[in-house]
């Protein structure tokens, strides 16, 4: 990555990150988020669509996409008020 580049790896929705890129110098990647099934710039383009894709998901109980992706954290002691504080202020 050059310093000009700038790559979201939190999640705008849930606030997981695993590493994965969703946004790439202000262009969406279309990745898939395992843990709220948000893929970039679907769900996410917008502080509206945000808080109602999240405000869905955690009113369905905050379901992992991924089981494989739940095991993992939810075995390090997942806490989704702990992950929800990793959005950026911008996109709550």
């Amino acid at each position: 990555m050059d310093e000009t580049e700038t790559w979201e790896t939190v999640c705008r929705v849930c606030g997981h990150d695993d590493a994965d890129v969703f946004w790439a110098d202000g262009w969406p990647t279309a990745e898939i988020c395992s843990c709220c099934g948000n893929e970039s710039d679907v769900g996410d383009d917008s502080v509206a669509g945000l808080r109602n894709y999240r405000g869905y998901w955690v009113g369905q109980g905050a379901p992992w996409q991924s089981p494989r992706a739940e095991r993992k954290h939810r075995s390090q002691g997942w806490d989704l008020l702990r992950q929800l504080a990793n959005i950026p202020e911008q996109w709550r």
